[in-house]
């Protein structure tokens, strides 16, 4: 629902559930859609309807309007549609913590739930589906409410991450275990990720349900922000193959998240059939050189240039390898992982900035700590999502102080598409507007002109995703972070350099020098997941085949392959290459490197 109403025109800070009143037929034109496109239940346009999330949009005593609306919409487009589909009153989460955490009490939360399903039931829905909850607790307080006012079926629906496990860490088995327990009909997954990981998600809820209908419904992907529209890149064929699966698995409620079009609900109501990937050949690739860096004049560079710095003006081929600060307060594998990383021959290695919205270590003290642990040279990523202004100047004079002054400028990915949907984001300035600051404490100013005494010495550059759904929208902002002051830029990883220099030549070239981002595939399923729900990776389908063909070889094919990319890198002319270990395997980067000996 939020998905079509976001492509139709209404913003993402908007109160969505209002239109139920405001634009009525908008919302039934959702509902139109899916139905004809051979959904056997619609959800209501009531997501956030309870009296929270309405309270910040000043619509907290129109509760109960707001969710009788919403199903009347709904139940009007079944009749006029002809269909026999279910109507199902959709209930999301409060929108804030519980105590001790937040301020909302159990009782109010009871209240608040109960409030808001006894709308629904008064305007005559079939089910309700209780989704997108992260909080075990929030979930029990939310079945116990429903069921003080009707005893109509009652779907519960948990968020996972990445790695498959709720925020609090509770494991699919533990959350089924839990759920079975409660007066529900089915219980099940939802939204955060997309089908890959909740495939898995469902086959450790499925033993530890005791025969509990399940419930799914995937993201189609993770999101891509295009300037300040976020889309999804699973294609409805892969969403399609992954509910096939899913129902092998045993669910009997598939349907999809945010991301998910009209158009992948057809595919997914027409076929079960996995459909295997085509193969093409790859075009033969232009060869691309890149300049060599100049540092702008009149800028003083005290201290001296950092490692990375050197090596891009010297012309020497740079490796860096990133690293994830942890999810807990202890740095043991990660500073494993780099020393293993230094023995092959790494010397600078980049901290990742809290990537797609996950919650981790900060930053700026997991750099120090690698860099004391190791000698290493660092290169800090920073994040504009989770800073106001006068915070991010407040950080880069701290790092500077701490000499951590690479500096990777990002925008950073949204609150919503990590674990907390309910924080809020800053966005004060992004990526282009934080090499400005940069620029400026180059020159001894802060972003307002006043002075910060000595000039610094940062050295900062950029992101560049040759893969971006907006092929022009991006090189115009490779081109703006040139003039901003970016030093370097690095990518996303690349699996076909052909499509990668064509992207530059499109582009006019580069004036900086280039880190080519390479993240080797440890499988087939590691390389359709990537493809088909990360945002900014495409990798060619001769690849894909490769590894289906590999079998159990599949591993050993990646880091061949890697490595093979590695070296092409290398002979192209470009600065270097950026690797990016996936699931903490060092080995399998360390190995990698092996191609530069």
């Amino acid at each position: 629902m939020g998905t079509l109403l976001y492509a139709r025109g209404v913003t993402l800070d908007a109160c969505f559930d209002v239109l139920n009143l405001n634009q009525p037929k908008l919302v039934q034109s959702v509902h139109a859609d899916y139905i004809a496109a051979g959904a056997d239940c619609v959800e209501t346009n009531t997501f956030g309807a309870n009296r929270f999330k309405l309270a910040s949009h000043g619509l907290d005593a129109q509760v109960r309007e707001i969710n009788l609306r919403g199903v009347k919409l709904a139940r009007d487009v079944r009749e006029s549609m002809g269909r026999d589909v279910f109507v199902l009153g959709s209930v999301g989460p409060l929108g804030k913590y519980l105590a001790p955490l937040g301020t909302v009490s159990a009782a109010e939360a009871r209240e608040t739930f109960a409030e808001q399903a006894e709308a629904l039931l008064e305007g005559g829905v079939d089910a309700i589906v209780l989704e997108t909850f992260s909080d075990l607790v929030e979930v029990e307080l939310a079945v116990a409410a429903v069921r003080s006012v009707t005893d109509v079926p009652l779907v519960a629906q948990v968020v996972f991450s990445d790695e498959g496990v709720t925020f609090a860490g509770r494991t699919p088995a533990e959350v089924a275990t839990t759920l079975r327990g409660l007066a529900v009909q089915a219980m099940g997954a939802n939204c955060s990720v997309g089908s890959s990981t909740l495939y898995e998600v469902l086959e450790h809820m499925q033993p530890a349900a005791g025969g509990l209908p399940l419930a799914v419904q995937p993201n189609a992907g993770l999101p891509s922000r295009i300037g300040e529209r976020l889309i999804y890149l699973s294609s409805p064929a892969y969403m399609a193959d992954y509910a096939a699966r899913m129902v092998a698995t045993g669910a009997r409620l598939v349907g999809g998240c945010c991301g998910t079009t009209p158009q992948h609900i057809a595919a997914i109501r027409e076929t079960f059939d996995a459909q295997a990937p085509v193969e093409r050949r790859l075009p033969t690739r232009p060869r691309v050189r890149v300049a060599t860096v100049e540092t702008p004049s009149g800028i003083s560079m005290r201290p001296g240039p950092t490692l990375l710095q050197r090596k891009l003006e010297a012309g020497e081929f740079a490796v860096s390898v990133e690293l994830d600060p942890p999810r807990g307060h202890t740095l043991d594998k990660l500073v494993q992982g780099a020393k293993l990383l230094r023995e092959r021959g790494v010397e600078i290695v980049d901290i990742n900035d809290g990537s797609l919205g996950r919650v981790r270590m900060a930053v700026l003290p997991t750099a120090i700590l690698v860099r004391e642990a190791t000698g290493l040279d660092i290169t800090m990523h920073f994040t504009c999502r989770d800073r106001n202004l006068m915070s991010i100047q407040a950080d880069l004079l701290g790092a500077h102080a701490l000499d951590v002054r690479n500096i990777l400028a990002m925008t950073g990915d949204p609150p919503r598409a990590g674990d907390y949907a309910n924080a809020t984001a800053v966005f004060d300035v992004d990526g282009i507007g934080l090499m400005q600051i940069l620029r400026r404490m180059n020159e001894g100013l802060d972003a307002t002109g006043s002075g910060v005494g000595e000039p610094m010495a940062f050295f900062f550059g950029g992101t560049l995703n040759p893969g971006a759904e907006d092929v022009e929208r991006q090189i115009e902002r490779f081109h703006r972070k040139v003039e901003a002051g970016a030093r370097w830029l690095q990518t996303q990883p690349v699996y076909d350099l052909e499509a990668f220099d064509r992207f530059l030549e499109r582009a006019g070239g580069s004036p900086v020098p280039i880190l080519v981002g390479v993240l080797p595939l440890h499988s087939s399923r590691h390389a359709e997941f990537l493809h088909n729900e990360v945002p900014g990776i495409t990798i060619p389908d001769a690849v894909r085949a490769r590894l289906r063909e590999a079998g159990d070889r599949a591993l050993r094919v990646g880091i061949e392959m890697a490595q093979a990319l590695v070296r092409q890198i290398r002979e192209s002319g470009y600065a270097g290459a950026y690797l990016m270990p996936s699931f903490g395997r060092f080995e399998v980067v360390a190995e990698v490197l092996d191609a530069l000996r």
